[in-house]
């Protein structure tokens, strides 16, 4: 579907040196980039998604962007392509990612009645791994104990997300879930969850919500 717009806000996810995933263009908050030629979903425009976790499914990095789509606008079933757009400002969200994947693992714990404390401890270590408390070293022996505890268990839901020694690993498990069995209701916790954090990011503006 193609409108026309003034403008449109949305949200979008850079890699950590703030270059564009396929042109290289600096990404700098103030600035607008602007797509040339015919616009394409997912092949040639200024994309973005209405929410963040929509956009966390693209996301090459861990860099947010509060961004003001305009022009000509394509939307699609989780994104959007537009003429052009402008970044509002800019957050370094990693640790918001960390700690988003530590409450979506807490989550597949409790649906799935998982009381082995490896599990649990290895949540806690990503904790105390965001705090400087522990070691890489250790955070990895708490990840590896967990995925043991998941195979000796009877469940998969929480498996992978369990296993969180690695961001990757738990934020998978939380967006497979949002699609499967969970459905609409575990897409809608995990959208207000991830929305939460983000707005306490001090970047996180009252005139750019």
């Amino acid at each position: 579907m193609i409108t026309d717009t003034k403008t449109v806000l949305a949200w979008h996810w850079a890699k950590m040196d703030l270059r564009t995933q396929y042109s290289n263009e600096p990404i700098v908050a103030g600035e607008t980039l602007t797509a040339k030629g015919d616009l394409s979903l997912c092949n040639n425009g200024m994309h973005a998604s209405l929410c963040p976790l929509q956009a966390l499914r693209y996301a090459p990095g861990s860099m947010l962007c509060r961004v003001e789509l305009a022009g000509e606008v394509i939307e699609g079933e989780d994104k959007l392509c537009a003429r052009s757009r402008k970044v509002l400002w800019i957050a370094n969200a990693d640790h918001l990612l960390h700690e988003f994947a530590c409450l979506c693992a807490e989550r597949a714990l409790k649906r799935t009645k998982v009381d082995d404390k490896r599990s649990w401890a290895a949540i806690q270590a990503k904790r105390d791994w965001l705090a400087g408390k522990i070691t890489d070293d250790e955070l990895a022996a708490a990840g590896a104990a967990a995925w043991a505890a998941a195979w000796s268990a009877a469940w998969s839901a929480a498996r992978d997300a369990a296993r969180d020694a690695a961001l990757a690993a738990a934020l998978a498990a939380a967006l497979d879930a949002a699609g499967d069995a969970a459905g609409d209701a575990e897409n809608k916790w995990q959208a207000e969850t991830l929305m939460g954090l983000i707005r306490k990011l001090p970047e996180c503006r009252e005139d750019h919500p």
